[in-house]
């Protein structure tokens, strides 16, 4: 599955919850050490990870190697799990300082074997 089929995917799922988002996601992007770096804040279930999919699939465009600044993610579900994956097989992608809560998911998962998780952004932007 392409990264543009998932966010395909995603979008499908989208708006079918009511409850209000407690934690509104957002995205910030900019480039680094050859990097395109996108930072993520907020909580990425299925109902909010379509934005962050987006920026991830420019990002891809954009550059060779990604970097999701992950240091600002307050929740993260398997959606977003999914998502990381996606992304990694669609381009030369790095997580960069992943909270608690990203880095428990990620170590529960085993993706953490799988994806290249640095301490910080200007770390994985040099890796």
């Amino acid at each position: 599955m392409s990264l543009d089929e998932a966010v395909a995917g995603c979008s499908r799922h989208i708006g079918r919850s009511r409850a209000p988002a407690l934690d509104p996601p957002t995205q910030t992007q900019y480039a680094t050490n050859g990097a395109w770096v996108v930072g993520a804040r907020g909580a990425y279930d299925i109902n909010s990870v379509e934005p962050l999919a987006d920026a991830l699939r420019n990002a891809a465009e954009k550059s060779p190697k990604v970097v999701l600044d992950a240091s600002g993610i307050t929740f993260a579900d398997s959606t977003l799990l999914s998502l990381l994956i996606l992304t990694h097989q669609a381009t030369d992608f790095r997580v960069a300082a992943p909270t608690r809560q990203v880095l428990r998911l990620l170590q529960l998962t085993g993706v953490d074997a799988l994806l290249k998780v640095r301490a910080t952004v200007d770390e994985a932007a040099a890796a």
